[in-house]
C-alpha cells in the first residue's frame, strides 16, 4: 500500500469513532458463540442478548436456571477466557 494509506481492518481497530461500533460487534460474538463455547447446554440455554457486559440467557426450565445460576461464576469465567478479555461480568437467566 502506498504511505499514508491503512487497511480497513487498522482503521476499524484504531478509530476513536468507531469504538461503540467496536463494542456492539464485541458484545454479538458472545451470543453468536455462546454454542461453541458451551455446547453442552445447546438443548437447554440459549444465549439472546448481551448488552453492557450482561448475557440474557433463555433457558428451558426452572430446573436448568437454577442449575445453571449455581454455576454462573464457572460460565462467565469460560466465555471471557474464550474471548481472552473480561466481556461479559454477569448472566440473567429467564424461562422460556
Amino acid at each position: 500500500m502506498p504511505d499514508g494509506f491503512k487497511s480497513i481492518k487498522d482503521v476499524f481497530n484504531s478509530d476513536p469513532a468507531l469504538k461503540k461500533i467496536r463494542a456492539v460487534i464485541s458484545e454479538n460474538d458472545v451470543v453468536n458463540d455462546f454454542e461453541k463455547i458451551f455446547p453442552e447446554f445447546k438443548k437447554v440455554a440459549q444465549a439472546k442478548k448481551s448488552q453492557s457486559a450482561v448475557i440474557t440467557l433463555k433457558v428451558e426450565n426452572a430446573a436448568w436456571r437454577n442449575e445453571l445460576k449455581f454455576k454462573e461464576k464457572e460460565i462467565i469465567e469460560k466465555i471471557n477466557s474464550y474471548y481472552g478479555e473480561e466481556r461479559i461480568t454477569k448472566i440473567i437467566f429467564s424461562a422460556r
